[in-house]
């Protein structure tokens, strides 16, 4: 059995912790404007990547078939989002609505304004190194 150490050193249990801790923060920020870190997300690549497939987009953003297909739906509902089939296949778009584009510049703001709160007590090498050993854990 695990020691209490081991587990307080865990990389798994201690990203977890930390992914829930900035999705809560973060969520809290988005909820006046209806959307969650995922929709935010998933509006950003969606405006990004505008001719790629809908598959390709949640793979980029690192969401699963059914939290993409939940959250396009839900933004859908919110009139964000339109759905488009491609010219072969199944291969399905997305683009933005007017009301999606709109809100998404908003997010943008909103995202830019919760940085510095975020980042309070950490220096430039700290957020540097994190965000080094992040992208490299997520690969």
């Amino acid at each position: 059995m695990p020691m209490p150490e081991e587990l307080a050193d865990c990389l798994v249990l201690n990203t977890v912790s930390a992914a829930r801790a900035l999705l809560r923060r973060y969520d809290a920020r988005l909820k006046p404007f209806g959307v969650t870190v995922q929709q935010f997300s998933l509006l950003g690549a969606i405006r990004s990547h505008p001719e790629e497939p809908v598959a390709s987009l949640a793979q980029r953003i690192s969401l699963d078939r059914t939290s993409l297909t939940r959250n396009l739906d839900l933004l859908e509902r919110k009139g964000l989002v339109r759905r488009l089939s491609g010219t072969s296949g199944n291969a399905r778009f997305c683009t933005l609505t007017e009301a999606g584009d709109a809100l998404l510049d908003q997010l943008v703001v909103e995202w830019r304004n919760a940085q510095p709160g975020l980042l309070t007590g950490l220096t430039a090498e700290e957020i540097a190194t994190y965000l080094k050993v992040a992208r490299h854990l997520a690969r």
